[in-house]
């Protein structure tokens, strides 16, 4: 549950929110936007959302984790 101090208030965007962290806001495209907007699935839209983030958060775990991503993304395609 989030707490009431991190509630969205009424009128605000959840672009306007980030729970735990700056490390979207600082963006000049937040990567959920870019996911949506490209219509990108579940897989590279985490390959995005970990190489977006990985200086200012996870460092080489994200890179890792994008990489895991990819790594299931080709898989998927049959080679």
């Amino acid at each position: 549950m989030i707490s009431n101090d991190k509630q969205i208030e009424l009128f605000q965007t959840a672009n306007d929110v980030q729970i735990a962290g700056n490390h979207y806001k600082t963006k000049a495209i937040q990567p959920w936007d870019y996911i949506v907007g490209n219509n990108l699935g579940y897989l590279e839209g985490n390959i995005v959302k970990y190489v977006s983030r990985w200086k200012d958060k996870g460092g080489v775990d994200d890179l890792k984790k994008a990489q895991h991503y990819l790594t299931k993304l080709i898989e998927t395609q049959g080679k």
